[in-house]
């Protein structure tokens, strides 16, 4: 919450009488973004999203949004990409459907991204943390169809990696801080206040009925 709110000092004054909205990239994004939806009194949504992971990896191969959105983690090479959807294109499509299907039950709950609600407007993307642009990748993926005026990128800490993805993919971006050997999000704060993601839903929708 204090995080959102260093960046909504930031972000506000100068987007205070535009039409916004919100578009948080995880649970700890809503925190922060709430910050500054409720200053910027504009809609905030959450865009869902799951990665696929292979056996014996320890990074994803590839992620999937609540929109059937589809990206490959921008991490691996084309070479690295390839061989593995040759060598898993199977699983892989065994583990599209099971994600989507994990994904829809979750949808059903509301307050997730909906597209018409972006619609011409001025987005910003917020996250509590990026490791890497992965997620990145993913929310360009669900949001390439868009008309949007603006894309601003909003996070309180990101790598050198993710902050040059940004540069490339956002009209503008605010980030608190830039961490060459980036650990975890969890490691540059102090206290995670961040509540059950049923709690995150439940925030969602008050917010959303109160400015759509």
């Amino acid at each position: 919450m204090q995080a959102g709110r260093m960046l909504a000092a930031k972000i506000v004054p100068k987007y205070r009488d535009e039409n916004c909205a919100i578009l948080a990239l995880n649970d700890g994004g809503v925190m922060v973004g709430a910050q500054i939806a409720s200053q910027l009194k504009c809609i905030i949504m959450l865009m869902l999203s799951e990665d696929i992971v292979l056996p014996r990896e320890p990074d994803a191969l590839a992620g999937i949004t609540s929109g059937g959105d589809f990206a490959y983690n921008s991490q691996l090479s084309t070479g690295e990409i390839e061989e593995y959807t040759s060598e898993y294109f199977g699983l892989i499509e065994q583990e599209k459907r099971t994600t989507m299907h994990d994904l829809n039950r979750l949808v059903s709950k509301g307050s997730v991204a909906n597209r018409d609600l972006l619609k011409g407007q001025i987005i910003i993307l917020v996250s509590d943390g990026l490791k890497s642009a992965f997620s990145l990748d993913l929310a360009l993926a669900y949001l390439k169809t868009i008309d949007m005026k603006k894309l601003i990128i909003a996070t309180p800490i990101a790598s050198v990696k993710a902050v040059d993805r940004m540069h490339i993919a956002g009209d503008e971006l605010y980030c608190l801080s830039v961490v060459e050997d980036f650990i975890s999000t969890d490691h540059y704060y102090d206290k995670r206040d961040i509540p059950e993601h049923d709690e995150i839903i439940n925030m969602l929708k008050n917010l959303i009925e109160m400015w759509k």
